[in-house]
């Protein structure tokens, strides 16, 4: 399955792109995020969510649809 992944803030500054289609052997966000940790090894030390149809996920959801986002901690006020 291929997956629209964005980044956002300090995300996409870590993997140099706000924007890739990545190519999923699975259908859990759990391993789309084990490829994007080989990929990016940086990202590993770094805490984000996940969006899915604009909501956040958790890992071991199911994707469902093929555009996900990351999304860096917000800062409120």
């Amino acid at each position: 399955m291929d997956v629209n992944v964005r980044y956002f803030g300090m995300l996409a500054a870590l993997t140099r792109c706000g924007e890739e289609t990545v190519s999923l052997s699975g259908d859990r966000v759990s391993e789309l995020l084990a490829l994007l940790f080989k990929k990016y090894p940086p990202l590993k030390q770094v805490d984000f969510q996940v969006a899915q149809n604009g909501e956040i996920t958790t890992e071991e959801a199911l994707i469902n649809h093929c555009d996900l986002a990351l999304l860096p901690p917000f800062a409120g006020g």
